[in-house]
């Protein structure tokens, strides 16, 4: 993995955290921050207090009180803090003779023998997988800190101390080299948490807060469909072919992602192509938490609408209104999804949007290859690139 690690924490520690002002839970030997999750409980924040620094196993597999669904582990999992070692485990660490083995947990291959010697392996909830595409084994991986000086001599790819774009058009990165690191995430946690990428006065140009999409969009798709319903018979005509942009939206959605910003196979081994590439989405894959390079900067979706704009009224070619209200339709699906993007990464959201985030977050942390969906998953349902984590391959 890329230089990421949770801490190991006092059982003493963990206990005094029951508090509004700081909360957590622990399932097994994990160890969740849910403070912020008080208020949004379904049952109030008074039961989650009752609990308070304490284990929750038993009353999350109590059908009978209350019976959590897989997004209750799901909302646990985002807040993986760290591993506690309780007495089974201590136990377990003092008869070892190596107790580098076990602690810091997770134990790795000798300390998972050893818990299950001394019939402690069951304080850990799960033997956690790690991707082998990725080099993560869950969600919670993409917020944890990397190591920048660990990472660049481990990986010998990108020192995130320094900008990255020379670094990627001098690094000589061979094409397998490259796709394979820059879809492995790391997570940069100084300053605004972006990575510098320039490095110098064309640094604010490539970060685009998310605002800025509907403030940008939003006008010229109102005054454009505006337009379209003056040349158009009627406001039932003018929404038909609005919305028929917004539904053919989902397919050029799927289409950028998949056969523009995955051409992975397709990528030309050289240098111009590598950054392109970089620029395009790795960035994105690389850094997938970088709240400024979530959505597409406003200059760059003109230079990819600009065709589009052409093909609706080639298409459309018999009625220049019809064309502008499908176009119109489908900036307007563009905005949605941008902020759907920024919304699944950085913000808690209603239960359809958290399966949603979960599916989305897996195509980041499991398998780049499949998940190209944003806002839905129907495309990849009939394209069959529909992730499935239960199958997907770990590294050895």
């Amino acid at each position: 993995m890329p230089g990421i690690a949770l801490p190991t924490l006092p059982t003493a520690d963990v206990a005094s955290h029951n508090t509004e002002k700081s909360c957590y839970v622990t399932v097994g030997a994990n160890v969740y921050d849910v403070t912020d999750f008080l208020e949004d409980h379904p049952g109030g924040g008074d039961l989650i207090l009752e609990y308070g620094g304490k284990d929750i196993s038993s009353i999350m597999q109590d059908k009978d009180s209350h019976k959590h669904t897989e997004a209750a582990y799901d909302i646990l999992n985002e807040r993986l803090i760290g591993f506690v070692a309780k007495e089974p485990i201590i136990k377990a660490v003092t008869a070892h003779d190596r107790p580098e083995d076990i602690v810091p947990l997770l134990p790795n291959k000798e300390g998972l023998e050893a818990l299950k010697a001394n019939g402690a392996a069951n304080e850990l909830t799960e033997e956690r997988p790690i991707f082998a595409a990725t080099g993560l084994s869950g969600v919670e991986d993409l917020t944890k800190d990397t190591d920048l000086d660990a990472d660049y001599k481990t990986h010998r790819f990108l020192d995130l101390n320094k900008p990255l774009l020379m670094q990627v058009w001098n690094g000589n990165y061979k094409k397998d080299f490259y796709l394979e690191q820059v879809h492995r995430p790391r997570y940069y946690n100084k300053g605004d948490g972006s990575a510098p990428l320039f490095g110098n006065f064309l640094e604010p140009l490539s970060k685009t807060a998310w605002w800025v999409i509907p403030l940008f969009w939003l006008p010229p798709v109102a005054c454009g469909t505006y337009t379209a319903y003056g040349g158009l018979p009627s406001v039932f005509q003018t929404a038909a072919y609005w919305f028929l942009g917004l539904c053919l939206w989902t397919l050029v959605e799927y289409g950028l992602h998949r056969g523009l910003f995955h051409v992975d196979k397709y990528l030309p081994d050289n240098r111009i192509g590598i950054t392109a590439h970089f620029l395009l989405h790795g960035i994105h894959h690389y850094l997938p938490m970088d709240r400024y390079r979530l959505v597409m900067p406003p200059t760059l979706f003109v230079a990819l609408a600009t065709p589009f704009w052409k093909l609706a009224h080639t298409v459309f070619f018999y009625d220049w209104y019809a064309a502008t209200a499908v176009f119109c339709g489908g900036i307007f699906g563009y905005v949605g999804y941008d902020l759907t993007h920024y919304f699944l990464h950085h913000k808690q959201l209603p239960s359809y949007y958290r399966q949603l985030k979960k599916y989305h977050l897996e195509h980041h942390y499991s398998n780049y290859e499949k998940g190209f969906g944003v806002t839905s998953r129907f495309w990849d349902t009939v394209f069959g690139t529909e992730l499935g984590v239960p199958g997907a391959a770990k590294a050895a």
